[in-house]
């Protein structure tokens, strides 16, 4: 049309050369490249990814153009975004992803936009380069180093990727203004690690089918120390000792590494050692396994946790061959069970004895895992009471706080456990 009049309306100059391009590729839509040659194909190709970031960057130019007019409200569109989506046929979120480039060449980023119109750049680098310095800190940066980092990016561009530009932007600050640099990669990474103290979490739920599922989350320090703890355990030398050790092939080996990683787990769970765990409920945090003399012999009956979990015979014997052995039957001279007066508190062999006994708060419903409770004297010490096991029961601190409390009354029901009443 080359800009004459069409119904008596004068075309712009941007729309008659859009025409003027479909025109032009019209004109080769059928042609055949087959007789190009070498130099040809090389510059052609090229050329071509040049002109695409040029009509990109016409593109964008116009999109900008159309948000500032609202076209979108013109049709009833919820945004401009949304009606180019639609009618072009890209993703919503693809024409919005666009179109937020746009906006933000057309309002901040002049240079990038500049480079891209002229073919210096591709839209990757483009979007990177944008990203980059809408994300320098506010606080820290003034408008003139802003407009320097981004120079230097679009100069880095004519010789690195969008990937390799992205690491580079990361770091503008340490090229451009080290001492700036230092002050907001440390509020980063406290930001960061604030964040990832809130988010830490671990979820584990049995499956009651011997396996035991779960989900955690930790903070970057700690996930890679559990990781490298891991490996270490993992390790093909680590393996290889176990083979030799035991004359056979060690478990896990040549299994894939998130099965070799489960197991290392497993067994890193095994091997620390209980004395260094925190005390819950008067003893160390360590499970303890009761299993009958004769499983321990050989036989097949299976142990039990003192969780209420059930194990087989085998991997009793074997966690009673790795850890010491405390006997059910903990009347021996070095662990004494009957302290009578001559202290108040239980003693940790008493306390993992009651344990195994009660299996948790005695308190009809209570459902607190024997770890969490408080040992009770059912004869209160002040009162004569024995510091014994059989004067002493596991309640929760709630219902511990209860026994002691005058407006309840306690009373004994058959199987052991305990009930609360409010007094009148």
């Amino acid at each position: 049309m080359n800009g004459s009049a069409v119904f008596g309306v004068r075309r712009h100059q941007v729309a008659a050369t859009v025409e003027r391009l479909h025109a032009e590729l019209d004109s080769v839509s059928q042609a055949s490249v087959w007789s190009m040659g070498h130099d040809e194909f090389a510059q052609t190709l090229t050329e071509l990814t040049r002109l695409r970031a040029r009509v990109e960057e016409l593109e964008l130019r116009v999109a900008a153009g159309a948000h500032r007019a609202d076209i979108g409200a013109h049709v009833g569109a919820t945004s401009t975004a949304s009606w180019w989506a639609h009618a072009s046929r890209q993703t919503p979120a693809e024409a919005h992803r666009r179109m937020r480039l746009a906006r933000s060449l057309d309002w901040d980023h002049e240079r990038t936009g500049d480079a891209l119109a002229a073919g210096e750049l591709v839209l990757e680098q483009a979007r990177v380069i944008v990203d980059a310095v809408d994300a320098l800190p506010s606080d820290l940066v003034d408008p003139e180093l802003v407009q320097r980092a981004e120079a230097h990016l679009v100069g880095l561009a004519r010789e690195h990727d969008a990937r390799a530009l992205k690491i580079l932007g990361a770091r503008i600050l340490d090229h451009l203004a080290p001492e700036v640099a230092e002050a907001h990669e440390r509020a980063v990474l406290e930001a960061e690690e604030a964040r990832a103290a809130q988010r830490t979490r671990l979820t584990l739920a049995d499956d009651g089918h011997g396996g035991c599922h779960g989900r955690f989350t930790l903070p970057t320090a700690q996930g890679q120390m559990l990781k490298k703890q891991l490996l270490a355990i993992a390790a093909p030398r680590h393996r290889a000792a176990d083979r030799e050790a035991t004359g056979g092939e060690a478990p896990g080996d040549r299994l894939p590494l998130p099965q070799r990683l489960g197991q290392a787990f497993g067994e890193w769970i095994e091997r620390y050692p209980t004395d260094r765990l925190p005390q819950t409920g008067g003893t160390n945090a360590g499970v303890v396994v009761t299993i009958p003399l004769e499983t321990l012999m050989g036989g097949d009956r299976p142990g039990t946790l003192d969780t209420g979990a059930v194990i087989t015979a085998s991997q009793a014997r074997r966690l009673a061959c790795e850890a010491g052995i405390i006997p059910a039957v903990l009347g021996g001279p070095s662990q004494p069970l009957d302290l009578g007066r001559t202290r108040r508190f239980h003693s940790k062999a008493q306390r993992v004895a009651i344990g195994l006994r009660d299996r948790g708060c005695t308190a009809e419903g209570c459902d607190w895992p024997p770890g969490l409770c408080h040992v009770h004297h059912d004869l209160p010490w002040s009162r004569g009471g024995h510091t014994t096991v059989d004067d002493g029961r596991l309640l929760c601190p709630r219902h511990h706080a209860r026994a002691h409390d005058p407006t309840y009354s306690l009373s004994h029901l058959p199987g052991g456990k305990v009930a609360f009443t409010r007094r009148t």
